[in-house]
């Protein structure tokens, strides 16, 4: 005896999936409501009638000088940024040590370049 589908419609298999993907979803909604419910490492929650009942004492502070704010030093590009764009260029498959890290694009944006190249190609006849 041969073994054959119930369906063939891939509607009725897409709901099918999809109501049991629902299913699993509200389930797992519900488990974690739980979890946060009998959470053991929740610490219990004081009564609002024992804040109230504590007598309220006027100290007087002297007044706290305001922080100086940092110097803005520029240095150019930081250790940090050159850290990162080290690690992209490892990641992307270049085992060099970066030499050299400079700010190309001094002038407008990267699209503004390509539209000015464009135009000069198009100038000197090469499309």
């Amino acid at each position: 005896m041969e073994h054959s589908p119930v369906t063939t419609n891939p509607l009725i298999i897409m709901m099918i999936n999809m109501t049991v993907v629902f299913i699993v979803l509200v389930s797992l909604m519900y488990l974690i409501k739980l979890i946060h419910y009998i959470d053991p490492t929740k610490e219990p929650e004081k009564p609002a009638q024992a804040e109230e009942e504590e007598p309220l004492v006027a100290v007087k502070s002297e007044p706290v000088p305001a922080p100086e704010p940092e110097p803005v030093v520029e240095e150019g590009i930081s250790p940090e940024i050159i850290a990162a764009i080290s690690a992209a260029i490892s990641a992307y498959g270049f085992a060099e040590q970066v030499k050299a890290v400079r700010i190309v694009n001094h002038e407008g944006t990267a699209w503004q370049n390509s539209m000015r190249n464009a135009q000069c190609a198009m100038r000197n006849g090469r499309r």
